[in-house]
């Protein structure tokens, strides 16, 4: 076995076709960025068009979260049952009927439900992406690959952020009416219309992954999938250790194989992942991303300069995901971890100190010195550059690839609903954070996040680098 093992990992396979079909997966990291973006630049469009107070627009803004947290516990469960590329395809199609419905919304509820819709379909790409991604590559470059998932995500930020900002410009301002007399905040929502409908087309042109073939008894299609994908020869070696590593449990994946039959308690590495997905919430970066316009126009920038600001935020982003990518199968998963955590903690502080000598306009807004806006400005942008360079990137790539085969599915099932679930948290509480401690108060709570992330990874985090799936003990 480790002969074999040896030599799967020294092949690589056919990796211009693996890497185009982790592209066609990683589409679904895109929309997932450019819905989760695509907000930021609407919160005001929102609140006058439903005249909504900071709780109710917290809750129009965090809505599609709780369709998260339901995608993505479902979609770990029901991939198992109907395949990786399926509940993608589904999610494509969610992605297009929320982004039109979201638009065309005339209440808050019709947003919220729309939004929701959306959410399941966030939820469900964001842990079948980097699943799928895991299952299809060779261990010496899958996290490379599945670290095309947060590059993705980015770049979809980056994209949501930078239509948003055109489009608030040329219109006048979000809440402006822009094309057939519709604000420009709907045409916002509907851009993504056009990437949702790429995603679903390119779907039907990949393969479904071969762990599930073998996991369902479909050992033919197993067998063709990793022949295209590794060649005759190294395809059937990896066939068999597919089947040695489900030799012990012949019943279907379910979620109570979650729980260790010897002592009856969950799992601990089940534990690890749910620790790596909250945290990665729980350092705040989804502020960031949702509320980044209005954070910087509380102190003191104009609406048109914030959005500019979260465009730079984008493009720093894509530069620090493509530095850990760079590094992942070079130096691992657990230093980017920790190095991130450190560099969080260092950055949070700093904003959270700048934003401490603030004081209050006559509007209500955080008002700084020119000095201290400045290092509120740097610190942030240092900050989402640290995330991004890696829990961003590792926790998907980790979670992907560091449950065993018989319970990924289910595995990525409970952490993505807490990953979703702390995420849907952090971003309904920060309006009414920043309406009862104030800036500095919350972000004070996600630096103290960050610093307790840092003994987390050190302590229960393990290294995963260059291990093949068959390989992974729960």
């Amino acid at each position: 076995m480790t002969h074999s093992t040896g030599s799967t990992h020294r092949d690589g396979g056919n990796t211009a076709f693996i890497v185009l079909i982790s592209c066609v997966a990683t589409l679904g990291g895109f929309l997932f960025g450019f819905d989760s973006g695509v907000i930021n630049g609407t919160v005001d469009g929102l609140r006058a068009a439903f005249d909504s107070d900071s709780v109710g627009t917290g809750f129009n803004v965090a809505s599609m979260l709780l369709g998260c947290a339901i995608g993505a516990y479902f979609a770990g469960r029901l991939a198992d049952h109907f395949g990786r590329r399926n509940v993608l395809i589904v999610a494509a199609v969610l992605f297009g009927v929320s982004s039109w419905g979201a638009g065309i919304a005339a209440s808050s509820a019709e947003f919220v439900l729309y939004r929701v819709l959306g959410g399941l379909a966030v939820g469900a790409a964001s842990v079948m992406s980097p699943a799928y991604i895991s299952e299809v590559s060779a261990a010496r470059y899958r996290g490379r690959l599945a670290s095309l998932q947060q590059i993705a995500i980015i770049f979809g930020l980056f994209a949501a952020f930078l239509s948003n900002y055109l489009l608030a410009r040329v219109a006048g301002a979000s809440t402006a009416e822009f094309w057939w007399g519709y604000e420009a905040w709907r045409w916002m929502f509907w851009v993504e219309i056009a990437p949702s409908a790429v995603f679903l087309v390119a779907l039907f042109f990949i393969p479904e992954s071969p762990r599930y073939l073998v996991a369902k008894g479909r050992l033919e299609q197993a067998a063709a999938v990793l022949t295209r994908l590794y060649g005759a020869e190294a395809g059937t070696r990896k066939l068999g250790e597919i089947q040695a590593s489900l030799a012990g449990d012949h019943h279907r994946p379910r979620l109570s194989d979650l729980i260790a039959r010897a002592t009856g308690r969950v799992r601990p590495i089940v534990w690890v992942g749910i620790g790596l997905a909250t945290f990665q919430q729980l350092v705040g970066i989804n502020v960031v991303f949702y509320y980044g316009a209005v954070l910087w126009q509380a102190v003191g920038f104009s609406e048109s300069d914030a959005l500019l600001i979260n465009v730079l935020s984008g493009a720093l982003s894509i530069g620090a995901c493509l530095a850990s990518m760079a590094l992942i199968d070079r130096i691992g998963r657990k230093p980017l971890l920790w190095t991130g955590s450190v560099g969080m903690a260092i950055t949070l502080g700093t904003v959270t100190a700048a934003f401490a000598t603030g004081t209050l306009g006559d509007d209500g807004r955080l008002m700084l010195s020119g000095t201290m806006g400045l290092t509120a400005l740097v610190a942030a942008n240092a900050y989402v550059v640290f995330f991004n360079f890696s829990w961003g990137p590792v926790m998907w790539v980790m979670l992907g690839e560091m449950f065993p085969n018989q319970i990924r599915g289910s595995g990525l099932a409970v952490a993505g609903l807490f990953q979703w679930g702390a995420n849907f948290m952090i971003t309904w509480t920060f309006p009414m954070l920043l309406a009862g401690i104030g800036l500095a108060g919350a972000y004070g709570l996600y630096t103290a996040a960050a610093i307790l992330s840092v003994f987390f990874v050190l302590r229960y985090v393990h290294e995963t680098r260059g291990r093949e799936l068959e390989q992974m003990e729960g």
